[in-house]
């Protein structure tokens, strides 16, 4: 789901306090919360394959060097039709871009339609103050584990990164923190990564997508609103990835679970994800002891541990 953007996120976080993996794809300014994925993983998931970001329909003619030098082989696209037509994503030359509409079988509003509410501080406060707002993203999360065209977008993902000739990649969404959070927070726990370092990962967008929101908060304000209506939607928070946990665990056990019987793919495609994806030397099998309190336990994630700061 998009956060309330009455305009596209562009500008990457530029905070000076903020200190970029080394790791990281070179700053791109008209592309948001784009990093690598493998750079929070703890040296388990290799770096150079997987890209994350916001949408690609404002990258400038000055940044567009820089995002083909990412090599990018496929764009995924998990937004709406509405959204993708309002704001067509720049694709790189060479890259096959790949539609994975995440939210298309989404009951009430489409996200580009939400949006809209946000001109109006009054509907929006009527419709996301107090815990409403929370409460909303809490059923966001849980569809974009059960929905069916949820399960479907995230088969292709998962598939085509399963393929070598598929890689690199970039996945996004609008802001690139929920459909795209989970997306890597799924993809993540498959590959073994510890459970502190996968909401590591998908906590990293609120402080990514900060700067870029700043404005529209104060806009926001100008016209009478109050910016903390809005807050619970222009981030993420702990809750909503274990929510999405929590629905996955519940329907399908595991993550295998969820990747087999609820996204349909075979024990091959696992496998080709995992030897894709881990470094070689640390093992292809899923690390449950690192996600869960103790092996085969439930795939909890500890926003407390020290690890989750970043």
């Amino acid at each position: 789901m998009a956060p309330p953007t009455a305009d596209p996120v562009t500008p990457r976080s530029t905070d000076p306090s903020v200190t970029p993996s080394l790791a990281d794809p070179p700053a791109i300014a008209s592309i948001a919360n784009l990093r690598d994925v493998g750079t929070r993983t703890g040296g388990r998931v290799r770096t150079g394959l997987l890209y994350r970001s916001a949408e690609l329909d404002h990258v400038s003619d000055d940044d567009a060097p820089a995002l083909q030098g990412l090599g990018l082989r496929t764009v995924f696209d998990l937004r709406t039709a509405d959204e993708r037509a309002a704001r067509p994503d720049r694709v790189p030359p060479g890259a096959t871009y790949r539609v994975a509409d995440v939210l298309a079988g989404a009951p009430g509003e489409s996200p580009a339609a939400m949006q809209r509410r946000f001109a109006d501080p009054a509907a929006a406060t009527e419709t996301f103050g107090g815990e409403r707002g929370r409460a909303f993203f809490r059923g966001v999360y849980r569809d974009l584990v059960m929905l069916d065209s949820a399960r479907d977008a995230y088969r292709a993902v998962f598939a085509g990164l399963a393929t070598e000739d598929g890689r690199p990649a970039l996945i996004h969404c609008t802001t690139g923190k929920d459909r795209t959070g989970w997306a890597v927070a799924a993809l993540l726990m498959l590959l073994g990564v510890p459970g502190d370092l996968v909401m590591a990962d998908f906590l990293a967008s609120t402080r990514e997508l900060g700067p870029a929101m700043q404005p529209f908060l104060d806009a926001f304000e100008a016209r009478g609103g109050d910016p903390d209506v809005l807050r619970p939607l222009i981030g993420v928070h702990p809750e909503y990835l274990e929510i999405a946990v929590e629905a996955m665990e519940r329907a399908y056990g595991s993550i295998e679970g969820y990747v087999t019987d609820g996204l349909g793919l075979g024990a091959g495609t696992v496998r080709l994800l995992r030897t894709g994806f881990v470094e070689p030397g640390r093992g292809t099998e899923v690390v449950r002891a690192g996600v869960g309190a103790s092996a085969g336990g439930p795939t909890t994630l500890d926003p407390s541990r020290p690890e989750a700061e970043v």
